[in-house]
């Protein structure tokens, strides 16, 4: 049988092409030393890659052509680098990938903004990974056979349509692939979506798929910021329609760490920042920005702001790290404007997501792997909310609403800032550097002033633990501050109508209403300034703890344990410690400090213990009781169910069964009141440490 090579490259006909040459000489000018410690990798290591710029720099000639006719260009670069004379050691084929990557800016399109225009040139987009799937093999030399006469043949396959011989030397076209003598090549499909700090006001971020081979299999994985440099392709249309799909072909990628580096700041706007953060009430007039439309809530936003700007993250000498990301979790009343809040933050945020509990799954919030038609039939790891905005912020609204199973996958998430996934065999980790924004109900739509707040909440304690500052937002019933709450909304709802009255009858407003409303509802730092202050301050300042700010956190914290040591509770754990530092460190960001100052450390303590006396205050002891958050129950219930059960214990060792009345008898003469007795009997009946046999009687478990 004879074996013929169809191939329509011009390049591999033997015919000399200028571009060949001229990529040989800029290798062996520029590249010469790399390619020899190639050869000694090869092919362990398989690609060299190229600065766009030195091409440029070399022959701007040919980097244009490159970008314009990259087909043929990157062929001749590809058979060039064969040319150069270098030691060969023991290779039958020295045939390397050349990657080239730091495009022109011109070059480099937002993917919404990839058209036709670009098709079949070379260009560099970036995107974070939403979607990539598990390895396959691709058929890159296909071996045909003819099924008459035996005849093979070889056609490399180029396009995402398998290519055959046209015709066998016996006039037959029946072919059949013989997959034992065909190349195959590792392949992955990506999709990239737009990253979230480029997108403005309710823009849907754009997606673009693309395709990676070879050595650059498995390289990144889903989250991830990733720049990508290719050709542009089109996929043939289904069902013989006449629009087709398009994917980037990549020739290099590389993983961008990125936070909030897309904001361009200008010189100006850096001095204007810099201005800023040195007024004395820079605090008071970043809080009044954030949804000034919003009366009060004036340490709640205060503790968002510290929220955006973040604390440091910290990579330990053993490997480890240490979040610097701060979580918030809001719980109130219906129509306290808790949604408000987080629209508002989601606007300012350089890079946020705004999800809701009833529309939000487990795998929308964090990560999974399905079954699809992008991964051809195998796996493809989809990431979620949390790690699409890595680095960013995440407002989770509506957060008790979430099914349980869904939000148990968030544990790990605001903790450890990773999402594990383990399904069908594939077993993988995603970074989740995402400060979270949690606004919730109560249990019973609205709180009763007489119940113990975390019985109010439909949230496991060990999710609510995990958060670094907790707020309620009540609707009280007080008269005067309804008056001023009054005044504020109608005030702002009158200077809307005024704002729309003059946009579209073209009416000059008022000197008195132009006044009213720049006090009322035009914040006092605008949302752009706002946004580039915020990146800013994340991207330059990390702030160390001085000696005094240091002492002023640890005092606060000892006394603080000091308060549930008088009554053997706990008031605090290592995780407020933790969270007062990433709040120092926050203030210290907002003056564009290096060091975090003892004011730093103050405001912290500050917002650390309204957050605590609001949310974790005994009733009992009306001492601040971590436990409360922790484990769901303060440390004197905990006490008080232990007595009423060994009372219980205590008196079934004299008869068979206990009296109810008798166990409130003795619960009375060791302090208890009645009421609270028959409650801790309901809530050992739950708990299933005792039972009744009959009524008025009850039984510890396990007494025979």
């Amino acid at each position: 049988m004879e074996e013929q090579q169809i191939d329509e490259s011009t390049f591999e006909k033997g015919e000399e092409n200028p571009f060949i040459t001229r990529f040989e000489n800029f290798l062996e000018t520029r590249y010469k030393k790399e390619i020899e410690r190639l050869v000694e990798k090869y092919p362990e290591k398989k690609s060299i890659v190229i600065d766009f710029k030195h091409l440029e720099e070399f022959d701007f000639e040919l980097a244009d052509d490159l970008i314009e006719n990259p087909d043929y260009l990157l062929e001749a670069a590809n058979l060039a680098i064969q040319k150069i004379d270098v030691p060969a050691l023991e290779i039958d084929e020295f045939a390397p990938h050349i990657r080239f990557f730091n495009l022109p800016k011109d070059r480099k399109p937002l993917i919404r903004d990839v058209s036709s225009s670009h098709l079949n040139k070379l260009i560099a987009v970036e995107g974070v990974i939403s979607e990539i799937t598990e390895v396959m093999p691709k058929l890159k030399i296909a071996v045909w056979q003819c099924r008459r006469c035996g005849n093979t043949y070889k056609t490399p396959q180029d396009s995402p349509e398998i290519k055959k011989p046209a015709f066998c030397e016996c006039k037959h076209r029946d072919f059949s692939l013989v997959p034992d003598q065909s190349e195959f090549i590792d392949y992955q499909r990506i999709k990239i979506q737009e990253p979230l700090e480029k997108l403005r006001g309710n823009e849907q971020a754009a997606n673009l798929a693309v395709y990676v081979s070879d050595d650059q299999v498995n390289m990144i994985s889903a989250g991830d910021m990733t720049e990508f440099t290719g050709v542009l392709r089109l996929n043939p249309p289904k069902d013989k329609k006449s629009v087709y799909g398009r994917f980037l072909e990549v020739n290099h990628l590389e993983e961008t760490e990125r936070e909030f580096e897309e904001v361009e700041i200008t010189p100006e706007e850096e001095e204007e920042i810099r201005n800023l953060s040195k007024q004395d009430d820079v605090y008071e007039q970043l809080t009044q920005s954030l949804a000034p439309g919003i009366f009060g809530h004036e340490v709640t936003k205060e503790a968002i702001i510290m929220q955006m700007f973040g604390g440091v993250r910290k990579h330990m000498p053993d490997g480890s790290k240490i979040r610097g990301n701060i979580h918030v979790l809001l719980v109130g009343d219906p129509g306290a404007a808790k949604s408000m809040l987080l629209k508002a933050t989601d606007n300012i945020a350089p890079k946020s997501i705004y999800v809701a509990g009833k529309t939000t799954t487990g795998a929308g919030i964090s990560a999974t792997a399905v079954k699809d038609d992008f991964g051809e039939g195998g796996w493809t790891i989809k990431a979620g909310a949390l790690v699409l905005a890595s680095g960013g912020m995440a407002m989770v609204d509506e957060f008790d609403k979430m099914d349980p199973d869904d939000r148990s996958a968030m544990h790990e998430a605001l903790e450890q800032q990773s999402i594990s996934i383990a399904k069908a065999g594939i077993v993988t980790r995603f970074k989740t550097e995402t400060s979270v924004l949690a606004a919730a109900n109560p249990k019973f739509s609205r709180f009763d002033p007489y119940e113990p707040f975390i019985e109010q909440i439909d949230l496991p304690p060990t999710l609510i633990s995990r958060f670094d500052l907790f707020f309620m937002i009540r609707d009280v019933l007080d008269r005067t501050k309804d008056e001023r709450i009054a005044a504020h909304i109608l005030k702002t709802h009158r200077l809307g109508e005024l704002i729309s009255l003059k946009k579209r009858a073209n009416k000059k407003l008022e000197k008195e209403d132009l006044e009213e409303l720049e006090e009322h509802s035009v914040p006092k730092i605008s949302s752009d300034l706002l946004k580039k202050y915020i990146s800013f301050a994340r991207q330059n300042i990390f702030p160390v703890l001085s000696r005094e700010a240091t002492k002023a956190i640890g005092d606060f914290y000892v006394s603080l344990r000091d308060e549930g040591r008088k009554e053997g509770s706990y008031s605090a754990t290592h995780r407020q410690l933790e969270g007062l530092v990433r709040l120092s460190e926050a203030s210290a960001r907002i003056r564009l400090s290096d060091i975090v100052e003892p004011r730093d450390a103050e405001r912290a303590i500050r917002l650390v213990r309204s957050s605590l006396e609001g949310m974790a205050t005994d009733p009992e002891t009306n001492r601040i009781d971590i436990d409360i958050i922790t484990s769901g129950q303060s440390h004197s219930k905990v006490e008080g169910l232990k007595k009423v059960l060994r009372i219980i214990k205590a008196l079934a060792d004299e008869q068979d069964m206990v009296p109810i009345e008798q166990v409130i008898e003795n619960a009375k003469e060791q302090g208890i009141e009645e009421e609270k007795a028959r409650d801790f009997l309901s809530q050992l009946k739950k708990k299933g440490e005792i039972y009744s046999p009959r009524n008025h009687f009850v039984k510890p478990v396990g007494k025979k």
